[in-house]
């Protein structure tokens, strides 16, 4: 009898080891699968607009950001964002014409940018803001050429990203999701205020800056007196969109991966709900067509555009 009351209690423990044992194995199974769905969510979300429906916005709304700026750094960390900027070529300008300014920020430090003054005193001010890699020497050089050929205007080529200047993809990826939006609205505020109260505030940007081109002219108010983008992530939210002041013009490529047509058109529309006026521009280039210093520089696009936003400021300048 004592035997058989070993082998009883021998049985149920293994038993029991058995079913905790099959336990610790689905858990880990339960456990990958939830991996690979959520891997494969965040993937999805980087490669496409992210839709919230009405009847589940407040339930997910603590997972996915509606901030179109949030959606833009959730997008710069993957390789097909990465895969539309090619490393940079190497540029160094010879002979700056403008110098480095700093300029007080709401949360206690300073903000900078490169400026070229004009010659005269003008309430006009044109700011420039760079793409993913930062305010490098290509950005300058847009600068002085954008101060050359406009006239009663002072320009800043704002720098966002505090000093960082990035040579690869790899850096401008990290730079760029790592920035926060508080302190980029925190130097174009900052710009604002340095421009003065009664400042005229122009704004132009690509790709990221085209993106804050129109953030920075919606900060801008009352002062906001045109903006120019260039293959940036468009405002989504009507409501923001109807703080806007100024017209606007955007330049967008047909064959851009990011920024896609699609987009393009839905902001067109949006604008029109918010009663905004804005005119696009497409072109049959790839995304960072404007740009000399990306293989995917498409001159023509670069010289027509660049030709309307001439335009287009020359007519506001006053």
């Amino acid at each position: 009898m004592a035997q058989k009351k070993i082998e009883k209690n021998l049985n149920e423990r293994g038993y029991k080891l058995l079913i905790k044992t099959n336990h610790t194995i689905m858990k880990f199974i339960l456990f990958f699968i939830a991996a690979f769905v959520t891997a494969a969510l965040l993937s999805y979300t980087l490669k496409t607009d992210i839709k919230i429906p009405a009847t589940s916005k407040e339930e997910i709304l603590s997972c996915y950001p509606e901030d179109i700026r949030e959606i833009a750094k959730m997008e710069a960390v993957t390789k097909e964002f990465a895969a539309l900027h090619p490393d940079p070529l190497y540029f160094k300008s010879k002979d700056p014409q403008g110098k480095s300014v700093s300029f007080k920020t709401s949360d206690g430090t300073n903000g900078t940018g490169y400026e070229i003054r004009n010659k005269k005193r003008t309430k006009n001010y044109l700011f420039v803001i760079h793409e993913w890699y930062g305010l490098n020497d290509y950005i300058k050089q847009e600068a002085e050429l954008l101060s050359n050929e406009l006239d009663n205007i002072n320009v800043i080529a704002l720098d966002l990203y505090d000093g960082k200047v990035a040579a690869t993809s790899d850096s401008a990826m990290k730079y760029m999701s790592g920035v926060k939006s508080e302190r980029l609205e925190n130097i174009i505020k900052g710009a604002i205020a340095y421009a003065g109260d009664d400042a005229k505030i122009f704004t132009i940007g690509w790709c990221f800056g085209g993106m804050w081109s129109l953030q920075a002219s919606i900060l801008a108010g009352k002062q906001a007196a045109g903006c120019v983008m260039y293959y940036g992530r468009p405002e989504t939210n009507i409501e923001k969109l109807k703080r806007l002041n100024t017209e606007v013009i955007g330049f967008f490529a047909n064959q851009d991966k990011s920024i896609t047509p699609e987009k393009v058109t839905e902001f067109e529309d949006n604008m029109k709900t918010a009663g905004k006026s804005v005119t696009i521009y497409r072109y049959d280039a790839g995304h960072g067509f404007a740009n000399p210093s990306n293989p995917i520089f498409n001159k023509q696009a670069r010289d027509d555009s660049h030709e309307k936003t001439l335009s287009f400021l020359k007519a506001r300048i006053k």
